[in-house]
């Protein structure tokens, strides 16, 4: 039985989705500076996507805890637009 797995261009454009679904439903609210850190989250999250993944589990943590914050960063973002 095969696994199926993800490639990382496949996260890339996940994460490229999301960001635009969460870019449209923030646009109402004026939020210049969480959008640039969504946006530099998100960018940090694709690098960490292309990199190479032997890196002792740490990779593979670094993008939950940056999936996190982006997750945070969006939350933020619409209750300040509510």
């Amino acid at each position: 039985m095969s696994e199926s797995r993800l490639t990382p261009t496949a996260y890339v454009l996940i994460g490229i989705a999301i960001g635009g679904l969460a870019g449209a439903c923030a646009a109402g609210a004026d939020q210049p500076n969480m959008q640039a850190a969504l946006g530099s989250l998100q960018q940090a999250r694709s690098y960490l996507v292309q990199s190479t993944p032997n890196k002792g589990g740490h990779r593979e943590r670094a993008i939950n805890l940056v999936s996190q914050a982006i997750n945070e960063t969006e939350a933020g973002i619409a209750y300040a637009g509510n």
